[in-house]
């Protein structure tokens, strides 16, 4: 198998969920004892989230990891987020490594469960930019953004909740869902953030859920084969 590299930290809670998905779907997959050769570069996040160039300079910090990943034998590469996505092209380009993008892989796996009307949660940037909605609507897929107010509630909750691993906001989260369910009548919810696997399960509401840590795993370990 070809050598997986995943840049985390952004935010550390989510690159260990990562890695334990990274095992789940090896001892899935594969006979005992058997799993890919897998290297993670933890970048620092007060500097990724604080960077004072915004984008210009997150983007330099992807690129530096991604590279490191290279010069160390990945061959396929992963974001183990979903808002640096803003920038995986200009990533993607500096490699020569595969990079396998998180949007794609949701949108194959929404495809392949069926689903048409999605509902798109994570932080701020994920729901207001358009690089995740639009690049979904264009695999033919309906996209729903909650309300500005439920925005910021959203945000606030990922980055002073679940990045600390406090999981108090669950059932607002889950009502949230529930409404869109009822009132828009979504037959899918995109955990566009990956800390908000760890608080919500498939199961939890009427609808499907879609992981996209668990998916995003699943596409660099199918990649590396």
């Amino acid at each position: 198998m070809k050598r997986i590299g995943i840049i985390g930290g952004t935010s550390p809670e989510s690159t260990l969920y990562y890695y334990k998905k990274y095992i789940e779907i090896s001892r899935e997959k594969f006979d005992p004892y058997f799993f890919p050769e897998l290297i993670i570069y933890s970048i620092n996040f007060k500097e990724f989230k604080d960077n004072s160039e915004g984008w210009e300079g997150r983007k330099k910090i992807l690129i530096n990891a991604a590279k490191a990943l290279e010069r160390a034998g990945a061959e396929v590469i992963g974001i183990s987020a979903n808002t640096p996505h803003i920038v995986f092209p200009e990533i993607k380009n500096e490699v020569n490594a595969r990079m396998v993008s998180i949007i794609d892989a949701v949108a194959d796996e929404a495809e392949r469960r069926g689903l048409k009307k999605l509902l798109l949660l994570g932080t701020k940037i994920t729901m207001t930019m358009p690089f995740y909605k639009q690049a979904l609507e264009g695999k033919g897929f309906r996209v729903i953004v909650p309300n500005e107010e439920e925005i910021e509630e959203i945000n606030r909750i990922i980055f002073e909740e679940l990045m600390f691993e406090n999981f108090k906001s669950k059932p607002w989260l889950l009502n949230l869902i529930e409404r869109y369910i009822q009132d828009q009548d979504v037959d899918g919810v995109i955990l566009g953030c990956t800390e908000l696997p760890l608080v919500i399960k498939q199961g939890d509401v009427r609808i499907e859920v879609l992981d996209t840590a668990e998916i995003h795993m699943r596409a660099l370990i199918n990649a590396a084969l």
